[in-house]
């Protein structure tokens, strides 16, 4: 059974507070009297660092799966009782072996839609590269390389639900053949997004100019864009990741990059995040990259973090809410 948190000193620690987007909410004003909260800028990748600094608290809030916490390091924080992590899920925390310990964890609500719009953020900078021409006329140049249109050409989306789906309507909409597949795929459901479902992943990579992926990581999904799957692709085609870094072998895709196997990727996820100064990545070719920035909007950050003081008071007063 979980212990309660003491209402007479709660020291609260918000993980992962790049930009300081959480300290400047007002959201944590009504949390109860006794708690103190303290917003960690830093990522602390090392677990004997993170232990450390993690040991006085009683409550931590952390930002999606930045930080994890496996069984050993919530073996190491005797003082935890309350964990939140912003989502409704988190692959990256141990909920069995910290249910064990005695520590609840919880989630919070997120915007729906954010990581569909960075998606297509990516695709029409690699379609159009604005951010180069931006480049050059501020240097002034004039127009910087030729761009590449959408309609009529053809999406492929990898995995069919709440974000593919958008995804799909809005490559539609720009008037591209969209095609989809998932393992467990209806003619139905692919209809509801305007897609046209594929009979394989690989029918999928071979026709697809744009290949967008949906996916949740697990065994199965790990590693699901590797050497081979690259190879079947169009050598103009472009790869978008805004899931889970793990889904794509990064190694293989800056080789492919490198080789002119693929046009070009957009990505926002990364096996190691932050993505680390010797990432291959970073020199590769054809690339736009941004720093895991799908979810991290104002709005998704007002609601995230509004839920998880939310959190904390429910829990302070023994009925805890959105528990994982």
């Amino acid at each position: 059974m979980s212990l309660p948190l003491s209402t007479e000193r709660t020291r609260i620690a918000v993980l992962d507070d790049y930009n300081d987007a959480a300290a400047r909410l007002d959201v944590w004003s009504g949390l109860p009297a006794g708690c103190a909260v303290d917003f960690l800028p830093e990522h602390l990748s090392d677990q004997d660092a993170l232990a450390e600094r993690l040991a006085p608290y009683q409550a931590v809030i952390a930002m999606r799966e930045r930080t994890p916490f496996p069984a050993e390091l919530l073996a190491r924080l005797p003082e935890l009782r309350l964990l939140v992590t912003t989502g409704q899920a988190n692959a990256s925390i141990d909920v069995a072996a910290a249910r064990a310990r005695g520590v609840t964890v919880c989630g919070t609500r997120m915007s729906r839609y954010a990581a569909a719009e960075l998606t297509w953020a990516l695709i029409l900078e690699l379609a159009r590269g604005a951010g180069a021409q931006d480049a050059s006329l501020r240097s002034g140049g004039w127009q910087a390389g030729v761009g590449t249109g959408l309609d009529g050409r053809t999406l492929g989306v990898i995995g069919l639900g709440r974000l593919g789906s958008r995804v799909a309507s809005i490559g539609a909409a720009f008037g591209m053949e969209v095609l989809a597949w998932t393992r467990h795929m209806t003619p139905e459901r692919a209809a509801e997004a305007g897609a046209t479902p594929v009979a394989s992943r690989e029918e999928l990579l071979e026709r697809s100019d744009v290949v967008s992926l949906h996916l949740r990581l697990n065994a199965e999904t790990r590693g699901i864009i590797g050497a081979a799957e690259l190879a079947r692709m169009k050598p103009t085609a472009w790869l978008v990741n805004t899931s889970r870094g793990p889904l794509v072998d990064e190694a293989a895709l800056a080789s492919a990059l490198r080789a002119g196997t693929i046009g070009g990727a957009g990505l926002d996820v990364y096996d190691i995040e932050p993505l680390p100064a010797g990432s291959p990545l970073l020199d590769a070719p054809n690339t736009v990259l941004t720093p895991h920035i799908g979810y991290v909007t104002a709005d998704c950050f007002e609601l995230a973090y509004g839920d998880a003081a939310e959190d904390v008071t429910a829990w302070l007063a023994g009925r805890p809410v959105r528990e994982l």
